[in-house]
């Protein structure tokens, strides 16, 4: 049997072991993913215990993505974020970032052309992961955050990125393609980091938080005639890169989602 699986703390509320468990079934696999919550000084300890033990691949969430990048060799992309959420266990272990290709594969199937503006609300390390991936589709990026020293020191490692705070966000969107809310803001209120007024039809947006899936953003958005992208998609594709990083195969998409928004 494979063993995958999930480390972070708190790891209870998560979704990721029935989308993937779904997907093992789909392809036939003897497969197990199951979830681990370290202490945060205890995260080398289960890497290596992870090696040894044989498992295959883990997942990686809050907040061990930062440590994580600092104990694996990381592919340059996860170098570049300085953040890991997917390590590979197939020779040397090996730190992925997936959620910037499940961003990239999320708005490819809502069949969003990413070129042109965008703008990345948060800085944190889900802003990152959105930055990067948006600037290496080609896309000029401003990053938006309530703390605008963060917002600038992102902007200075990202190629072709600017930065400003918050109360600039209605000038920065008039003429941006793409908006992204890398923030938890939505999360546990009816609460939207970006003025409805800033909104327009011609902007793709999709908001990270996935509980719920329909955001005060998301509402707003949709509203004005804008496009629409709930965080589920995020995350479920950022779980189809992980699942073909370990296994070679391609996943089974459909299935996967299904049993994501099951769950949720």
């Amino acid at each position: 049997m494979d063993v995958f699986g999930l480390i972070g703390n708190p790891v209870g509320h998560s979704v990721s072991p029935p989308m993937h468990e779904a997907a093992y079934e789909e392809r036939g696999m003897d497969a197990r993913y199951v979830t681990f919550e370290p202490a945060e000084d205890r995260v080398a300890a289960v890497l290596d215990g992870a090696e040894a033990l044989g498992i295959a691949g883990l997942n990686v969430t809050l907040p061990f993505k930062e440590r994580v990048a600092e104990l694996v060799e990381t592919d340059s992309l996860a170098g570049r974020i300085g953040a890991v959420n997917t390590v590979d266990f197939d020779g040397e272990p090996t730190g992925y970032n997936t959620d910037a290709a499940g961003l990239v594969r999320a708005f490819e199937h809502h069949g969003v052309e990413l070129s042109g503006s965008a703008v990345v609300v948060g800085a944190g390390g889900a802003g990152r992961a959105v930055a990067f991936a948006l600037a290496d589709e080609g896309m000029a990026v401003h990053v938006a955050n309530r703390t605008v020293e963060r917002a600038e020191s992102l902007a200075d490692e990202v190629p072709n990125a600017s930065w400003g705070g918050l109360s600039a966000l209605e000038e920065r969107l008039a003429g941006a393609d793409v908006l992204v809310n890398a923030t938890s803001v939505g999360m546990e209120s009816d609460e939207t980091p970006v003025p409805a007024s800033a909104l327009h039809g011609e902007l793709a947006v999709l908001d990270a938080v996935y509980t719920p899936l329909e955001t005060r953003l998301l509402r707003d958005a949709e509203s004005v005639g804008a496009t629409t992208v709930d965080g589920a998609w995020m995350l479920l594709f950022q779980g189809v890169e992980a699942f073909e990083i370990w296994t070679g195969r391609t996943a089974p998409v459909e299935t996967m989602n299904g049993a994501l928004r099951d769950a949720l």
